[in-house]
């Protein structure tokens, strides 16, 4: 029950972090004399780094038992790099952020499979914990709006340094490992070719791929876009804040509808709401459709998430689960980063808000259309094998 606590509170402070910096910081970007392209590229080619750094994090964690170093190095670091995007240099920028990436990059999978190991002995759920993550999320976006209006963007770093400082005294209270020490029982590249040679878990990170790219519509380019239509900064916090509290009882209930309708299926239902989320967005692009629509973001992106974190979990060995969800991640984030920062930067800065929204409702489409193949797939191998001889012959 103590480390619950621990994690909730470390989730916490995480989202006040990110909630207050991480969607401010292409107005930050902006100022500092970048349009939305350039910051599309320094996005994915920091991104593009660090994905190839990626697999080390797992493989450091699982096969030497430092879960918790690798933790408090993905906080601290990129809270201490912060005060440098205030550089109006392109190259040190890029820099910056490519090292803050680097590390920030291993914190989900690392964190993640934490809680997915104390919730489960403590009988809990994974998210009860990760939802107080979208609570500070929500917080720090609303406040930071308000920081922004009563300070300005240049100092938005201070915030982000606190509350990761924060996160990292907590994190620093943790056990070593996530559970008992472990050690592989097989090598790095054999867990990775049983991941990937698994057709229906392709699938599964490709429709990821597909819906979370739109994502970086949302939390790169969404204070740009709104101001693109008319919107004030005052409430884009307001959007962001709606966008984040909605994670709270998505992600409360996630594990009530994953056990009524199935892992598979929460995911689908999951990718049918961003196709819907970016729909409405297509039809009417205006500034309060684009704070109301945010509701949205808790079903689409809550339900999907924990979905998506769990599915892995069950699919991957106990001496794997830092590497399968580093994998993960490193499609989910990593991959459908680069994509995103690129094409919706792009979008966004020749087409403008209509091409990008437009471009986001596709790319949802697809991915729910691979999640659909998964849902289906896995519903075959759990029927009896008659009855699943009779459906393929139908």
């Amino acid at each position: 029950m103590e480390k619950l606590v621990k994690l909730r509170g470390f989730y916490l402070f995480l989202g006040l972090a990110g909630g207050s910096f991480g969607s401010y910081l292409t107005l930050l970007l902006t100022k500092n004399g970048l349009d939305s392209g350039q910051i599309g590229l320094l996005m994915a080619t920091g991104t593009l780094i660090a994905i190839c750094i990626q697999p080390m994090w797992g493989m450091i964690s699982d096969r030497y038992n430092q879960t918790r170093l690798v933790l408090i190095l993905s906080v601290a670091v990129p809270a201490v790099l912060a005060v440098f995007y205030r550089s109006e240099y392109f190259i040190v920028l890029l820099l910056v952020y490519t090292v803050s990436t680097v590390f920030s990059s291993t914190q989900a999978p690392i964190a993640d499979s934490y809680a997915i190991a104390a919730a489960n002995r403590a009988g809990s759920t994974y998210g009860s914990i990760r939802l107080m993550m979208s609570i500070g999320a929500a917080v720090g976006g609303y406040a930071g709006g308000m920081y922004v209006n009563a300070f300005s963007v240049s100092s938005i770093w201070l915030p982000f340094l606190f509350f990761n400082l924060l996160a990292v005294f907590i994190a620093l209270t943790l056990p070593r490992q996530a559970e008992e020490n472990h050690m592989m029982s097989q090598s790095f590249k054999q867990g990775i070719r049983q991941l990937l040679g698994n057709r229906v878990f392709l699938a599964f990170l490709g429709g990821s791929f597909l819906v979370n790219q739109t994502m970086t519509a949302f939390g790169t380019y969404f204070v740009l876009a709104f101001q693109s239509v008319g919107g004030s900064i005052q409430y884009a916090g307001i959007a962001l804040f709606l966008a984040s509290v909605t994670n709270v009882p998505s992600m409360f209930f996630a594990s009530g509808v994953i056990r009524k309708i199935g892992r598979e299926r929460t995911l689908l239902l999951g990718a049918i709401i961003y196709v819907l989320r970016w729909g409405i967005q297509v039809a009417f692009p205006y500034p309060s459709v684009m704070i109301g629509v945010q509701v949205l973001h808790g079903l689409s992106f809550g339900f999907f998430y924990i979905a998506a974190v769990e599915y892995v979990s069950q699919i991957t060995s106990r001496e794997m689960q830092a590497t399968g969800q580093s994998v993960f991640n490193m499609v989910f984030t990593g991959f459908a980063g680069i994509l995103g920062n690129l094409l919706n930067g792009v979008l966004l800065n020749r087409g403008g808000v209509e091409a990008m929204n437009l471009s986001c409702m596709l790319s949802s489409a697809a991915g729910a259309l691979l999640l659909l193949y998964v849902a289906r797939s896995t519903r075959r191998k759990k029927l009896p094998l008659p009855l699943a001889s009779e459906g393929a012959g139908v």
